[in-house]
């Protein structure tokens, strides 16, 4: 069986439940998905879904780091939104953190989010 690292780091907010950040299997990372917490504060960040977002790349992008990769080396995305109306506005902030990289991704409408947030996200890079 191949040995499962667990990830964690102080730059994104700490698990919620029971789970890690992130897990590391051979060479791929699966991140947790991230939510619009502050790591300090443990606090949604204020405004809609682009400044969600934002908060949630920042999260990945500390995960990531801790895993030993980063952005450039994600390989797939799921984007979770309440609401499809927020699409565009999360995609724009997405398009920005990605730039010309595009990892296969899939965003599913869902009933609800923990913490009320609009946006969560995870994903899956190589190391």
């Amino acid at each position: 069986m191949a040995t499962v690292d667990i990830v964690h780091t102080d730059q994104a907010p700490k698990a919620i439940g029971p789970y890690s950040q992130a897990t590391i299997v051979g060479n791929l990372v699966y991140t947790a998905g991230q939510v619009a917490l502050d790591p300090t504060s443990m606090e949604v960040v204020a405004g809609g879904v682009a400044d969600q977002t934002v908060q949630v790349m920042k999260n990945l992008a500390a995960v990531l780091a801790a895993a030993g990769t980063d952005f450039s080396k994600v390989v797939k995305t799921t984007v979770f939104l309440v609401d499809m109306a927020d699409f565009a506005a999360m995609n724009e902030v997405y398009g920005k953190v990605f730039g010309s990289h595009r990892p296969a991704r899939s965003t599913v409408a869902v009933v609800g989010l923990p913490r009320g947030v609009r946006v969560e996200i995870e994903c899956v890079a190589s190391r």
